[in-house]
């Protein structure tokens, strides 16, 4: 004869018990609301009452809804493209002195035989707000009294994998959420039948990869998902030939099923990821395919982001390759499809602005390809009457240097610039900005900051201000310990903000 189980014991199955048959009915209820919006049951609105996407209210009222953050993977060079230096010019091919470098880390510079390499660039005054742009930029310049260039970053690592989860995390090391991430998770997302946070891609992939959309230690719900910019956006979305909607529906139906006692079994936030997911592409396989259908736009949208342009005759061995210019087109384009249709945060990828050699030739490749749909799509959000309320981010992980890089000791015969992480620059539209400002500055070439530093967590406690969040109160407990993308700190950058 078996002893009785004791008190806790019993208390315990009991709990599990009820749970488990509480999760089976939310299951059914989600899958219920899901089946309703497709037609399979009875015509109702969406229930998204257990949608971990569902919106949710930030600290204190917005000027954001939404952000598509570029991503220039390899680091533009600022000196070259938003903080002219005649003094660098004038100073070309000249030395700097060693109290100046002794303690300086370089990638790949040989500080012995470093020299000053002042920019070919031109640069001109945009705008009312006499904004000074590279003439690489025309379009973007068309638009500088909406931008806010920020010429005083620094950041704390000087290698791209680290400083880029710096730039998207907010600290140097792996295992910790995306900004998107942490938006997604601070506010849900607008749509249900797409992603809270989608990632388009260009070009080569980067040094970085899925690092700088993860979703670290929150549940995998709140991670980028990646789409593609034409054919089949999400691979395995599509259903396999003879597989119809009514048979998904009971797949869907029974995994809905065993998921829910799994996830009152286990009490995994993991498993009810897995359920949203499952549902979520279910839903996606009518919505993702008309969210990339272009034929939708007017063939005036299309030649303003320039979606049918052919690749230029200037080549680029870090970030060409087939149809470049027209897949970063078609990105910026599709970005604004997104927002349109609810998505939170929407993350434009392409690598590499790693430019060591061959600047000039490497930099006009990029800015080619970048210029034109970048301005066309500040323009468009303004002329739809979103740009007040989307955030528009060109952020990159570093800067370059003012001396040439001498790769060996030698100075190339197309030189290129090393990685710089003591002063860059970055710009921001729209979401709450305050348009033709350039805060920061630079000392005479460029090398340090000298007026209004703004250090990459300024920048994360800056952008979680415009949604709506007290960075520091925007947290979530973790091995003990109450974490938040501002760990290392961080100040709003008042002057930034209208």
């Amino acid at each position: 004869m078996h002893s009785p189980l004791p008190l806790e014991k019993q208390i315990d199955l009991a709990r599990r018990q009820f749970f488990t048959s509480s999760a089976s009915g939310i299951g059914l209820l989600a899958l219920a609301s899901l089946l309703r919006e497709h037609g399979a049951l009875a015509d109702e609105s969406v229930d998204r009452a257990h949608d971990p996407l569902a919106p949710k209210p930030p600290h204190f009222a917005p000027k954001a809804k939404r952000c598509i953050f570029f991503l220039p993977e390899g680091a533009p060079s600022h000196i070259d493209l938003y903080d002219p230096k005649p003094k660098l010019q004038a100073m070309h091919g000249e030395k700097l002195p060693d109290s100046m470098t002794e303690k300086v880390r370089f990638a790949f510079i040989k500080k012995e035989t470093a020299v000053l390499w002042g920019s070919p660039r031109k640069f001109t005054a945009h705008g009312e707000c006499g904004m000074e742009l590279s003439d690489y930029l025309p379009h973007i310049g068309q638009c500088a009294d909406d931008i806010a260039l920020v010429r005083s970053m620094h950041t704390d690592a000087f290698n791209h994998h680290p400083a880029q989860l710096m730039l998207m995390s907010g600290v140097p090391r792996f295992g910790r959420p995306s900004v998107g991430s942490w938006l997604t998770y601070g506010l849900g997302s607008e749509s249900a039948n797409l992603p809270g946070y989608v990632v388009l891609t260009a070009g080569r992939g980067g040094s970085a990869g899925v690092s700088n959309w993860s979703s670290g230690f929150l549940p995998s719900t709140y991670q980028g998902v990646l789409f593609r910019d034409k054919g089949t956006p999400v691979l395995n979305l599509a259903s396999p030939a003879g597989v119809t909607q009514e048979m998904q529906s009971r797949d869907l139906q029974a995994l809905s099923e065993l998921n829910a006692q799994h996830l009152a079994e286990a009490g995994d936030g993991e498993i009810a990821s897995r359920i949203a997911a499952y549902e979520l592409a279910f839903r996606m396989q009518s919505a993702a395919p008309e969210l990339v259908d272009l034929s939708q736009e007017t063939q005036a949208t299309l030649d303003m982001y320039g979606c049918d342009r052919p690749e230029p005759s200037i080549k680029s061995s870090r970030g060409g390759g087939p149809d470049v210019h027209q897949r970063f087109a078609r990105n910026c384009l599709l970005a604004r499809r997104m927002v349109e249709r609810g998505v939170r945060f929407v993350t434009l990828v392409h690598s590499s602005w790693d430019h060591h050699s061959n600047l000039d030739d490497e930099l006009a490749y990029c800015t080619s390809m970048a210029d034109q749909p970048m301005a066309a799509l500040l323009k468009d959000l303004k002329q739809r009457g979103m740009l007040d309320d989307t955030l528009v981010v060109f952020a990159s992980e570093f800067g370059r240097t003012p001396l040439a890089e001498n790769r060996g000791g030698k100075m190339p015969e197309k030189a290129g610039r090393d990685h710089h992480p003591f002063a860059f620059s970055l710009w921001m539209a729209g979401g709450g900005i305050k348009g033709g400002t350039v805060y920061g500055k630079t000392d005479e070439i460029g090398w340090s900051v000298v007026e209004n530093p703004v250090h990459m967590n300024d920048f994360h406690a800056t952008i979680l201000h415009l949604f709506g969040f007290d960075h520091k109160k925007l947290v979530v407990p973790f091995k003990g310990l109450d974490v938040r993308l501002t760990d290392q700190g961080g100040k709003v950058v008042q002057p930034l903000l209208r």
